[in-house]
């Protein structure tokens, strides 16, 4: 518990640092006009309101293997780290409360390993898919949104299971390959939702930019 609540708040503290409260204003259009509510608003409401449900899921039923949903990677990629830090460890209290199941050091944990670790690590691969594959339509979809994702949870999973953090009713030997497994599940979801939000949402994704991307003029 003490390295998850160290995780937790060093990555808390360096997001608030940034101040990412700024993300959710626009700039004003005009010099003049006032600044209005940005389109990351409603994924950031959304995160906050299914989320909480998929991280409190190994809670609210008992089956063989507690199936983990972390959500993340996706967060990260709508979001930015900055504001995808607190919004997650949000996200871990919400779901103590509506789990009575769930314990405060679940919860933390949850923080640790499902939001804080794997979100962090898919800041830093997406700078390196940047800077070193170039920013293109289909490295974002398939390297970071696709492919970084099961790299970054299943990072993220073996650290947790390092830490002392076993899967419930899975032996230690099988618990890497249930975590790689889940993984792949977590990443076709953010890919096919990156997919879709590139192609008629993509104010919903602060990591994306057309004319970087796209070679649009702004």
């Amino acid at each position: 518990m003490p390295l998850e609540a160290a995780l937790t708040a060093l990555a808390l503290a360096v997001a608030l640092w940034l101040r990412p409260w700024r993300l959710l204003y626009s700039a004003p259009a005009l010099p003049g006009r006032e600044r209005t509510l940005s389109p990351l608003l409603t994924p950031l409401l959304a995160t906050l309101v299914f989320l909480p449900w998929m991280w409190a899921l190994p809670t609210l039923h008992a089956m063989p293997l507690q199936l983990q949903w972390s959500g993340a990677c996706m967060v990260v990629l709508m979001l930015g780290w900055p504001l995808a830090i607190p919004v997650l460890a949000l996200v871990g209290v919400i779901a103590w409360l509506v789990s009575p199941a769930m314990d405060w050091p679940q919860a933390l944990g949850a923080m640790a390993w499902q939001g804080v670790t794997p979100a962090t690590l898919a800041l830093i691969l997406g700078a390196l898919v940047r800077r070193f594959l170039g920013p293109h339509l289909f490295v974002y979809v398939l390297g970071r949104a696709f492919l970084g994702t099961v790299l970054c949870l299943f990072a993220s999973g073996a650290l947790s299971q390092w830490s002392g953090h076993q899967l419930p009713g899975v032996g230690s030997e099988l618990s890497l390959v249930a975590r790689w497994l889940m993984a792949w599940g977590d990443a076709f979801v953010t890919g096919m939702l990156t997919a879709i939000f590139v192609a008629f949402k993509p104010q919903w994704l602060a990591t994306w930019s057309d004319p970087l991307y796209l070679g649009h003029p702004k």
